[in-house]
């Protein structure tokens, strides 16, 4: 069983900032690719950030910029730091990890930003 577990979220005024952080615990060998992923309120869930096992990143043309991820291989943790905050930021966050070419995901932590 692998169990991803995210903190960090909560309640900030535009422009400010927050660090999220996801670990992943259980029955790992070795994950591929970690990624943030958010759900707004009446949109789909769309990819904000990922990066691979190597350090290779990926982001969404809406947090360029403004938003960092980075990873701790030996923790089996990925963070997300998300500077200039925006009221359309605000959503669920969700931490996803690929092992062994499965899906993870995290049950998500709210990020709301209030203009």
């Amino acid at each position: 069983q692998v169990q991803l577990v995210e903190s960090g979220g909560g309640l900030v005024q535009a422009g400010g900032s927050l660090r999220l952080s996801c670990a992943a615990s259980g029955s790992i060998f070795s994950i591929s690719t970690m990624g943030w992923y958010r759900r707004a309120p009446g949109k789909q869930r769309e990819l904000v950030a990922s990066i691979s096992s190597a350090g290779s990143t990926n982001y969404a043309d809406s947090v360029k910029g403004r938003f960092t991820i980075s990873r701790d291989n030996a923790k089996n943790t990925v963070y997300l730091q998300m500077n200039g905050l925006k009221p359309e930021d605000t959503a669920v966050y969700y931490c996803n990890a690929v092992i062994a070419l499965l899906n993870y995901w995290g049950l998500g932590t709210q990020v709301t930003v209030s203009s």
